[in-house]
C-alpha cells in the first residue's frame, strides 16, 4: 500500500513540475512594452512580432512623462521591457533617470547609424522626422530660405508661426544650435524668432501649417510627420492646409536639417531582456521599417529601406548628423535661453 502511495505521490509531483515548468515557459514568452507612439502601423508590427516568433507583446500605452513615472515608481519590480517615445531629449532623459540599461545587438550597430544610438546601447532610434521651413508659396519663394538662423532676419517680422517653448520638438532644435553654435548664438536666435512671431505661439505643428494657410503668418517650422497626416486626413480642411503649403529643408549648405526620432531601449530591470533585444531587431529590420515609412510619413532608419513616395516627392535632403545624444544633454540649457527670450 505504501509503495502505491509513493508512485501515486512521485506522478502527481511529476505532474505539478511540468504543470510549473509550463506555466514559467508561457509567462517567458512574452515582452511588455511601455510606448508612448500610438499608431496603427505600430500594432499591425506588434501583431506580426507575435506571429513570427510566439513572443506575447503587452502594451502600456501613456504620455512618455507619465511611463518614465511609472517605471520609476516600479523600481525593480517593474515589469516593463521595451521603453518606447519619440524625439531623443526623452530618450536620453529615461538614459539619464536610469531607466534603461545597455543592450548588445550585432544587428542593431551595424543597422543604425552612430548618430541615431545612444554610444552605450541604452537606446537606438526607430524612425525619423525632419523638423523642417513650410511656406506659403503665393507669399514667399523658396529662394528667400535658407537656414534655421536666417529666419531672424527682420523681413520675417510678424510672418512666422512656431508653437511654444515646452514643445520637446522646440527644444531639442534649439538642444541642436546650441551644440553647433554655441550658447550666445542660439540666445540671439531664440530671441530673433519670438521678434518675427506673427503670434504668440500655440497649437501643435498640424494647427501651425494651418495658420499659415489661413493668412495667419508666411512660414512656420514643423515636422514633415504632421504634414503627412494633414495630406492623408479624413478631414477635407486638413488635406486643404496640407496642399496650401511647400515644403523646405533649411541649412543645406552647411550641417544640414535637424532631425528628432522615435527609439526605444530595453528597460532597466527587464524580466524578459532577450525578448526585449528581439522585438527592437524585429521593429528596426527591413520589412518593419518599410511599414513605418509607407504607413506612418516617418523616414526609415534603417539604410536598405527607401522612403515613401509622399517624402521622396519633398526632394532628398542632407540631414544634420549630430549626435542625438546631444539633444538630451542640451535640453536643460535650451529651456533656460528660451525662458529669458520670453518665447512662451
Amino acid at each position: 500500500m505504501k509503495k502505491i502511495v509513493s508512485i501515486i505521490l512521485l506522478a502527481i509531483s511529476v505532474i505539478a513540475c511540468k504543470s510549473e515548468k509550463k506555466e514559467i515557459e508561457n509567462k517567458s514568452k512574452e515582452v511588455n512594452v511601455y510606448t508612448h507612439r500610438h499608431y496603427k502601423a505600430d500594432q499591425e508590427l506588434f501583431a506580426q512580432f507575435e506571429k513570427e516568433t510566439g513572443i506575447t507583446v503587452n502594451v502600456v500605452n501613456a504620455k512618455a512623462d507619465e511611463l518614465m513615472q511609472k517605471m520609476s515608481l516600479e523600481g525593480a519590480q517593474s515589469p516593463a521591457d521595451v521603453l518606447i517615445t519619440v524625439d531623443a531629449g526623452r530618450l536620453v532623459r529615461a538614459k539619464n533617470k536610469g531607466l534603461l540599461q545597455s543592450a548588445s545587438s550585432v544587428f542593431l550597430n551595424k543597422t543604425i547609424p552612430s548618430h541615431l544610438k545612444d554610444a552605450d546601447n541604452h537606446w537606438f532610434a526607430l524612425t525619423k522626422r525632419a523638423r523642417v521651413i513650410v511656406y506659403n508659396p503665393e507669399k514667399v519663394k523658396a529662394e528667400e530660405l535658407s537656414s534655421y538662423e536666417a529666419l531672424t532676419d527682420k523681413k520675417w517680422k510678424n510672418k512666422i508661426l512656431i508653437r511654444s517653448s515646452d514643445n520637446i520638438y522646440n527644444q531639442s532644435l534649439l538642444a541642436s544650435i546650441i551644440a553647433n553654435n554655441g550658447e550666445e548664438k542660439a540666445s540671439e536666435w531664440t530671441k530673433g524668432i519670438v521678434a518675427n512671431m506673427a503670434r504668440s505661439p500655440k497649437g501643435n505643428d498640424r494647427d501651425q501649417v494651418k495658420a499659415v494657410v489661413a493668412g495667419e503668418g508666411d512660414i512656420a517650422i514643423v515636422n514633415t510627420y504632421y504634414i503627412g497626416k494633414l495630406l492623408n486626413s479624413k478631414n477635407p480642411d486638413e488635406v486643404i492646409a496640407g496642399k496650401g503649403i511647400k515644403v523646405f529643408f533649411p541649412n543645406q549648405n552647411n550641417r544640414g536639417t535637424h532631425i528628432n526620432v522615435s527609439g526605444a531601449g530595453v528597460a532597466k530591470y527587464a524580466p524578459n531582456k532577450e525578448h526585449a533585444i528581439k522585438f527592437i531587431e524585429f521593429l528596426a529590420s527591413k520589412k518593419s521599417q518599410e511599414i513605418f515609412a509607407k504607413a506612418n510619413y516617418e523616414y526609415p532608419v534603417n539604410k536598405e529601406v527607401v522612403s515613401s513616395e509622399l517624402l521622396k516627392s519633398w526632394g532628398e535632403f542632407k540631414e544634420d548628423t549630430l549626435s542625438l545624444t546631444k539633444l538630451g544633454e542640451n535640453n536643460k540649457k535650451a529651456v533656460i535661453i528660451f525662458d529669458e527670450s520670453s518665447w512662451k
